[in-house]
């Protein structure tokens, strides 16, 4: 295939199936927890160290996974201890990474937006053999965390107060969540860019919760359709010469509305069979053995705590 001739596009399909592996199985204790935004918080936050990276000539994906993380950590705590002004201080804190990121990238002496838009959208051909490197040891850490861990995981994504009486250390999973969370950003970033990498952490895992009813199948179908849609969002910007990042996303939602479509009549079907079947039970056994059917013009007669007898 000619795809796989040029080096440059191995490099990114190879980045492209760790990100489609990565991101939704993170995304899906993101979806349960009710924090679907978050990655896009994060997003903000590691342009600051992508922007440090320029400029103090080091690689930016290692130092925006460190900037990245401590943001999460940040966001983590406010969440936990926050009060009413939680929410102030985490807008500061995503607008506060953004700007960074801009004006650390102009200080750096070969940074330009130029190379800041590359990292906010993604960009195939820019994918080194370092990034590679740093993608693949950083896609091992997310795998190992949230298959490893995935029982504990479920059980605070669920209920936070039932896995703390159960002995379950809520916080300490709650910022091994965040943390997971920073590093599958900045494992997506070079693939599907800052801006759009919170998509592909929510949306394959909603496309697959439109026709699954477990925990376990929804975590495999996710990571099944975020590979599929990496690899042909990847595929078709080789091709027809289109933002990778975009082009992934958008094939994501079309997963989406497609299951919806097919998941409504599957709805339907159950419904119909779960009424036919509460009816069935409903109906009163004929063959049960010496009962008597009561007379329907004569009531019954009602019987009292006194009129039991032993």
């Amino acid at each position: 295939m000619e795809i796989l001739q040029t080096a440059f596009m191995q490099r990114a399909l190879i980045a492209a199936v760790l990100v489609g592996i990565t991101a939704p199985a993170v995304g899906i204790y993101l979806v349960q927890r009710r924090q679907a935004l978050m990655g896009d918080g994060i997003g903000h936050v590691a342009m600051t160290g992508v922007g440090l990276g320029f400029l103090l000539s080091t690689s930016p994906v290692w130092m925006a996974t460190l900037v990245a993380v401590a943001g999460a950590v940040t966001m983590e705590l406010i969440r936990a201890y926050g009060r009413t002004r939680g929410d102030i201080a985490l807008a500061m804190l995503f607008y506060g990474g953004m700007s960074g990121g801009v004006l650390l990238i102009n200080l750096a002496p070969n940074g330009s937006n130029g190379s800041l838009s590359t990292y906010l959208f993604g960009s195939l051909s820019t994918v080194s053999p370092a990034d590679v490197t740093a993608i693949s040891l950083l896609a091992g850490f997310v795998v190992l965390v949230t298959v490893g861990l995935r029982r504990q995981l479920f059980a605070i994504s669920q209920d936070e107060e039932f896995a703390r009486v159960t002995g379950l250390p809520v916080r300490a999973l709650n910022l091994l969540i965040a943390v997971t969370a920073a590093v599958t950003v900045t494992v997506a970033m070079r693939v599907v860019g800052l801006l759009l990498v919170s998509a592909l952490m929510v949306v394959p895992v909603a496309a697959a919760q439109q026709i699954t009813r477990s925990f376990a199948v929804t975590f495999v179908l996710s990571v099944v359709i975020g590979t599929a849609v990496t690899l042909a969002g990847t595929a078709t910007s080789y091709y027809q010469d289109v933002p990778p990042g975009a082009t992934i996303v958008l094939i994501a939602i079309g997963v989406f509305v497609v299951l919806t479509a097919l998941a409504t009549p599957l709805a339907r079907r159950r419904a119909r069979a779960l009424r036919a079947a509460e009816a069935a039970a409903a109906v009163p056994d004929a063959e049960a053995p010496d009962v008597e059917a009561p007379d329907m013009d004569v009531p019954a007669p009602r019987t009292t705590a006194g009129d039991v007898t032993v």
